[in-house]
């Protein structure tokens, strides 16, 4: 498990790592999560090895290529590869190094069944073929740390001393006394005054400033101007956006039937004034345009094209998360807005991503001894804010780990989530119980339908089954038979089943 440094060129260290397996006469197979992340490992992968010795796997090629860059794999005329998520099962001759590049990060995920993870993939693969197996990130997620904690793997990781003099100066909004007695609504405004002296402080200095903002689009989503409830369309439940009018101004809209709703009317208070529930990437940009005039506001991400780098000259750089472009001397400043948006989810990976995201976001940054600080706008007194202000993601892995065994929750057990119609669902567990007596089950609860047209009175239900780490596989045999079993009975209802689920927070 390596926990690469803030500023570190992780493609150079990865494409080394490749470099030598070949050169030790063994394959390499290196795992990545999206296109921009295999561009530049493949570049530099090249750079090392040259054209020949490298072949890249992604969704991005078509058919004809794809199956020639497989062949070419498969038959040992190409020693390292480099890809997205489906190359996890590259057929590449004597491993000796697989490798997976930000783990936490969903599309590692397969969304179709059998829902297989890129890492449990290449876990499986370097133990049945003895290979080594790296994971690396800035951060690091439960799984691996279980992965450490089990004695499986190891850890690479700098030493505090390092680490300290590579990050930039991160802080929280409101973390001393002295910064709320300059800025007494430090913690409500969006861009507190901390933030705009890390900009300005930047940009005087000549290097860019990167602003992470955690949604795209202009307003995604709507919330009573008076009680700050939710928007929600009055026909399905869904919620309102806004929507250019034929030939007038925005209007709002329901995000999921689409239905027009002019004379909307808070159901909690009445009211029928509307705010921004939500303030997406391009109306930021718009924001810090008027803020800072004269500089230049580039967007990356969300809806705009994602950038792959920026000049090393003052400008700021609105992304959302993934979508950070390298800055080429490094950002002089970061600023982590709307830090609420992404640990308001409920999902039960929400601070585990948080920390990845935001560490992404500050390794782009240059050092504290160069001038570089981060800046996030979140309650200093989170357990996942203090760890990225002292960079602290091992321990925060660890006590996530711990916190999640204590309630029995994944990665410390298996548990399975099955949704779908309420008999349906039902069924598949009763078929689970009859073969592993013993099996907790949580649930069912009813869970809202799916998003469009169609499905707003579509009764679902969601049931957990749980039981301990080392009855993982009679689990999921236990599932496989009852989905067959009703896939032969031609059962109707259709039952979404996954293991290890993020979606029960």
């Amino acid at each position: 498990m390596w926990q690469a440094l803030p500023g570190e060129r992780w493609t150079d260290r990865l494409a080394e790592a490749a470099a030598t397996t070949a050169a030790g006469g063994r394959g390499a197979l290196l795992v990545v999560p999206d296109q921009r992340d295999l561009d530049a490992l493949h570049a530099a992968c090249v750079a090392l090895l040259g054209d020949e010795a490298v072949v890249a796997l992604s969704a991005e090629l078509g058919p004809a290529e794809r199956y020639r860059r497989w062949l070419a794999v498969r038959r040992g005329q190409v020693r390292v590869v480099v890809g997205t998520r489906s190359a996890a099962f590259a057929p590449i001759a004597e491993p000796g190094l697989l490798v997976v590049w930000d783990d936490g990060d969903d599309l590692h995920a397969e969304p179709r069944a059998p829902y297989p993870h890129a890492r449990d993939v290449l876990v499986l693969r370097a133990h049945a073929a003895g290979a080594a197996l790296l994971v690396a990130g800035f951060a690091r997620t439960a799984e691996a740390q279980l992965l450490v904690e089990s004695g499986w793997a190891r850890e690479v990781v700098a030493e505090r001393a390092v680490v300290r003099a590579a990050m930039p100066r991160i802080g929280a909004v409101g973390e001393h006394d002295g910064q709320l007695a300059r800025d007494p609504d430090a913690r409500a405004a969006r861009l507190p005054h901390v933030a705009f002296e890390a900009a300005r402080a930047a940009l005087g200095a000549g290097r860019p400033v990167l602003v992470q903002v955690p949604r795209s689009g202009y307003v995604p989503w709507l919330a009573c101007g008076s009680c700050r409830e939710t928007a929600r369309c009055r026909h399905c439940a869904g919620p309102l956006g806004l929507r250019p009018g034929a030939d007038g101004p925005a209007l709002p809209h329901c995000r999921w039937c689409g239905r027009p709703d002019p004379a909307h009317r808070c159901g909690a208070c009445g009211s029928r004034r509307l705010r921004a529930g939500v303030v997406g990437a391009g109306r930021t940009a718009e924001e810090l345009g008027r803020a800072f005039p004269g500089t230049p506001v580039r967007a990356s991400g969300g809806g705009a094209p994602v950038l792959a780098a920026v000049a090393a000259r003052p400008a700021i750089v609105v992304a959302t998360p993934g979508a950070e472009p390298v800055a080429e001397a490094g950002y002089g400043a970061a600023l982590l807005l709307d830090a609420w948006a992404l640990l308001s989810r409920p999902d039960l990976r929400v601070t585990e991503d948080a920390l990845r995201r935001w560490c992404a976001a500050a390794a782009l940054v240059v050092p504290h001894g160069a001038g570089g600080r981060v800046v996030v706008t979140a309650d200093p007194a989170l357990p996942v804010v203090q760890a990225l202000v002292r960079w602290d993601v091992t321990g925060h892995a660890a006590a996530e780990l711990a916190a999640r065994a204590e309630v029995g929750f994944p990665p410390a057990v298996r548990m399975a989530a099955v949704e779908g119609p309420p008999d349906a669902v039902a069924a598949v567990v009763d078929a689970v119980l009859a073969e592993l007596p013993g099996a907790d089950v949580l649930g069912p609860v009813e869970v809202e339908p799916p998003p469009g047209p169609g499905h707003a009175d579509e009764l679902r239900e969601r049931a957990l089954l749980r039981v301990p780490r080392a009855r993982g596989r009679a689990l999921a045999g236990a599932l496989h038979t009852a989905q067959a079993g009703r896939t032969a009975r031609k059962a109707a209802d259709p039952v979404r089943v996954r293991l290890d689920p993020a979606e029960i927070g």
